[in-house]
């Protein structure tokens, strides 16, 4: 997909790859740097945003990025890890994420991801998160991916199976929910206060 780009495209796409080169100098190659957002690019291709692809593909690839120096001991976790994966990410994964950041006032590093991401993130979802203060506009689906695993101290599944692999270590929970696709907006209201409700357990326990 990264070589169906058109040149100006492709050329915001290397320019995102110079400014993540800057931040991680020292920890990682250009190298590795390039090959993280091109493998990117290529992850997100299905999205209807694609037109914005050159600052999710940047946001993308610094996450993954992030997380890799985590598990390799390259940068120091300064707060507990959560990632959520849900089928598409685009629905209870995202509102668990978005709920943990507001809940905790940023106190836990939360992700999220999708086992077959979506094209994009419900708008009844994006609604019903608005209503308690969840900014949802610059979120989109994310494809499940190793390092993000590995970096995380508590992985939730949200009916995405045998998707997620298992490392020992960490914490697994599975929450079984509704998916709210195709719902209307008082059924995705009931499965974001059923989310809130164990996220804020879930915080409590996390910052006892």
């Amino acid at each position: 997909m990264s070589q169906m780009l058109d040149p100006i495209t492709q050329n915001h796409v290397w320019k995102a790859a110079a400014s993540l080169a800057d931040g991680f100098a020292g920890i990682f190659s250009q190298e590795t740097i390039e090959r993280y957002i091109a493998e990117s690019v290529d992850l997100l291709g299905g999205s209807k945003l694609y037109v914005f692809v050159p600052v999710l593909a940047h946001r993308f690839a610094r996450e993954r990025l992030k997380a890799l120096a985590q598990t390799e001991g390259l940068i120091v976790k300064e707060m507990p890890e959560v990632l959520f994966v849900c089928v598409h990410n685009a629905g209870r994964s995202q509102m668990a994420a978005g709920l943990v950041k507001m809940r905790s006032e940023g106190r836990i590093h939360v992700r999220s991801a999708g086992s077959d991401p979506g094209e994009e993130i419900n708008p009844a979802v994006v609604m019903a998160m608005q209503e308690v203060g969840v900014d949802m506009s610059e979120e989109f689906p994310k494809p499940l991916t190793d390092e993000v695993v590995r970096a995380a101290e508590v992985v939730i599944t949200m009916g995405c199976g045998d998707a997620c692999p298992i490392y020992p270590g960490k914490r697994y929970e599975d929450w079984t929910l509704d998916d709210p696709a195709d719902h209307d907006l008082d059924t995705v209201r009931r499965i974001r206060d059923e989310i809130d409700g164990r996220v804020q357990l879930l915080i409590d326990q996390l910052l006892a």
